[in-house]
């Protein structure tokens, strides 16, 4: 593989800042972190088309014992299974639950779903991490 060398330039703050962060991640050189820092970039602008088809996960906390949230978790989960490809569901504690949906689809479609989600009372948190399925 080829690669094309271009030239950066940082306050030194800033820099020192970044090193600190590259190291503290474990990066051996500027070069990689900031191809990952594009990469990541990229993709994020690429899931923000809304046809893009896109895949994920929705990471949730919920209390179980607050309103009919179980209950809701579950309808949303059997009428949206063209987009929940499976789920991990962990007790936390007495009261609080983790869930983990894989989803998969067209990003719009996604985020609409997390959104629906995560706005059910009784949902404390929830992340939603997508990437493009294709370049």
């Amino acid at each position: 593989m080829t690669v094309e060398r271009v030239g950066i330039a940082f306050e030194p703050d800033l820099l020192e800042k970044f090193d600190a962060l590259i190291k503290e991640k474990g990066y051996t050189n500027r070069s990689e972190a900031v191809r990952d820092l594009v990469r990541k970039s990229i993709m994020e602008s690429q899931v923000k088309n809304e046809n893009r088809k896109a895949i994920g996960t929705l990471s949730i906390l919920y209390d179980h014992d607050v309103g009919n949230v179980v209950n809701e978790l579950v309808h949303v989960q059997h009428h949206r299974r063209a987009e929940i490809l499976t789920t991990t569901h962990i007790h936390v504690s007495e009261s609080s639950c983790l869930e983990v949906l894989i989803v998969k689809g067209k990003s719009d479609e996604i985020r609409k779903l997390a959104d629906n989600i995560k706005a059910i009372k009784g949902v404390k948190h929830g992340e939603l991490v997508v990437t493009a399925t294709s370049p």
